[in-house]
């Protein structure tokens, strides 16, 4: 389950299906993109935390963060990513806090959109070629939501590749 901090309602007014198989995606900005993430993977997203730096880490590495006892590493997806650095983004700070190999770790994103209801017939293997600025091993698939095409990034790559 996500827990949200800001009063913001992420999620669109759909239904599920009779089935019941919609996947559920978070829609969020990193830079001038936009990517998503299974919401099956994310624990809670959060605004205006504090993180403490941790000296000689990697550069996308911000610090660490004590989340009611538990602690676990910080990164700037943009950084890690290598997408544009474009505006300081401090000010308007959002983490998403996502399961990986059984942790947490944080991701520092510029915003966060919604939380999307999606057919899985509206979801993509990732094409063998991603034709974008972004290396292709960090997208697991491809989610067409309202009539854009918004990769689903793994972020299992992000940290361990």
């Amino acid at each position: 389950m996500v827990s949200v901090t800001n009063p913001e309602n992420l999620f669109e007014n759909n239904e599920l299906n009779s089935s019941g198989h919609l996947l559920q995606v978070i829609s969020f900005a990193v830079g001038n993109d936009i990517f998503g993430v299974d919401i099956r993977t994310v624990h809670q997203v959060i605004r205006s935390a504090q993180f403490t730096p941790v000296p000689n880490s990697p550069d996308f590495i911000v610090g660490v963060m004590n989340l009611r006892g538990n602690i676990f590493p910080v990164i700037d997806l943009r950084k890690k990513l290598h997408l544009s650095s474009g505006e300081n983004h401090t000010d308007t700070l959002w983490i998403i806090i996502i399961e990986v190999q059984n942790s947490m770790t944080g991701f520092i994103v510029d915003k966060v959109l919604k939380a999307h209801k999606v057919h899985p017939d509206s979801v993509e293997k990732k094409p063998e070629i991603f034709e974008d600025k972004l290396d292709d091993k960090y997208i697991c698939s491809i989610a067409h939501i309202n009539e854009k095409r918004i990769p689903l990034l793994d972020f299992n790559q992000i940290v361990l590749g």
